[in-house]
């Protein structure tokens, strides 16, 4: 196996720089839920809702369906070409994106009636693409999270890479909605927003990620020794150990896959759903801010994960535990006095729970840490479960503000796997 031996900062840096692609397409193909509400379901009426958030859904759903392969991928032939392979599904979903904003052009009259509502044909290719895109994501994070967590990147420790990597993750999440609103639908309401206008800057980003993976193509990045297996003989060795105990077996990365299942519900069920109860709260009348408050959130997690990565001697239990108790103390108040501002600042508790939880569930496991990635990466689908349902329980009560026990119920998960669920 070729191994690390000199410790540069090259593939730890190109690998942060892709993992901010995926926070800002991840956040696009969320924030373009409401234009294409508008763009290619305004004939539906009694599915409108539930269509559009099947976005989201097949944007996680790849997740789900993909990310196990992607491990074992990933051993067989190993991080570069794995990423390789990731882009280029990426490449596919933004053409995919573009195409279905051409079908939106051209053949208006083609579609699909869905209980008795008429859902054009673009509406099925965007859906197509989301789940390529989601895919995509699943796959180079596969990649990404073993690989910085096992670089061996003098002075730093796992969770400070991890950190500072999501850090960068976040500039992706919290400039994509200013390039949604600003560029991609600038100066046009959202009631007069056209499927056309996608055109254009879905061509413009698959160009970018068509020269981002030519210029991957050409730089090294070496295999960190350890994290997989390739060779005859360690292949067998895994095989023999495989005989006697599943990957599932370990402990930490048993329940970490659980956890993280329901961190990414929590997060997605604030990052999604605050602005829903900030509407509700100004039919009532009360001055508030939706946009501010998602900021508020979101920027919560580029600045708690940017000052974690400064911190060199911090154990990723002892911070999961820590934070966690910090968001439930805060979620906690935030529900009964229905205060959305401290909801928001919860963004800050949120911030480095990914990476302690990622840093934990993988620890200990050795060769079999790139298939655990792709395990591990499952768990990203509670993103597309809890929001929905939070969303049903407000219908059944009326009211957003006590349904904010889902996300606190998922809180209380991460706080046990601190306390007991992580055991190697």
């Amino acid at each position: 196996m070729k191994s690390i031996t000199i410790k540069t900062a090259g593939p730890f840096l190109l690998l942060t720089f892709i993992y901010f692609i995926v926070g800002f397409f991840t956040t696009i193909n969320g924030q373009c839920q409401g234009p294409l509400k508008v763009a290619f379901l305004s004939d539906a009426t009694t599915m409108r809702n539930s269509l559009t958030t099947l976005i989201s859904f097949a944007f996680f759903l790849g997740y789900l369906l993909n990310s196990s392969r992607t491990g074992r991928m990933l051993n067989k032939i190993g991080y570069k070409a794995t990423l390789i392979r990731s882009l280029g599904i990426m490449v596919a979903g933004l053409v995919l994106y573009s195409l279905s904003a051409l079908c939106a052009q051209y053949t208006t009259n083609i579609g699909i009636s869905v209980d008795g509502d008429f859902v054009p044909i673009g509406y099925y290719v965007f859906l197509m693409g989301s789940f390529l895109m989601g895919t995509s994501a699943a796959m180079l994070q596969v990649v990404i999270n073993p690989y910085i967590a096992a670089y061996p990147l003098p002075g730093t420790s796992a969770v400070q890479r991890m950190n500072f990597t999501c850090a960068v993750n976040s500039i992706g999440t919290t400039i994509a909605p200013l390039f949604v609103t600003g560029i991609m639908f600038a100066g046009v309401s959202l009631d007069d927003v056209t499927a056309s206008q996608l055109t254009l800057p879905f061509v413009l980003m698959t160009v970018c990620i068509v020269i981002t993976t030519l210029i991957t193509r050409r730089l090294a990045l070496p295999d960190v020794e350890g994290t997989r297996s390739t060779d005859v003989e360690a292949s067998a060795k895994l095989a023999a150990d495989r005989g006697k105990r599943s990957i599932w077996s370990y402990r930490n990365l048993k329940y970490g896959v659980i956890t993280i299942f329901f961190y990414v519900g929590t997060e997605v069920c604030i990052g999604s759903n605050i602005n829903l109860h900030a509407m509700q709260l100004m039919a009532d009348g009360q001055t508030i801010s939706p946009a501010l408050l998602a900021t508020i959130y979101w920027g919560g997690f580029l600045v708690g994960r940017m000052v974690s990565a400064s911190l060199k001697n911090v154990a990723p239990r002892p911070m999961l535990i820590s934070v966690t108790l910090g968001a439930i103390v805060l979620m906690t108040t935030a529900m009964f006095t229905e205060n959305l501002w401290l909801l928001a600042a919860v963004g800050l508790f949120h911030s480095v729970m990914w990476s302690c939880v990622f840093t934990l569930a993988v620890d200990g496991l050795g060769e079999h840490t790139s298939e655990a990635s792709g395990i591990f990466m499952m768990g990203v689908f509670g993103g597309a479960v809890f929001p929905v349902l939070q969303g049903m329980l407000a219908d059944v009560l009326g009211s957003w503000q006590f349904t904010w026990m889902v996300a606190l119920a998922c809180e209380f998960v991460l706080l046990w796997y601190g306390v007991r669920g992580y055991r190697k």
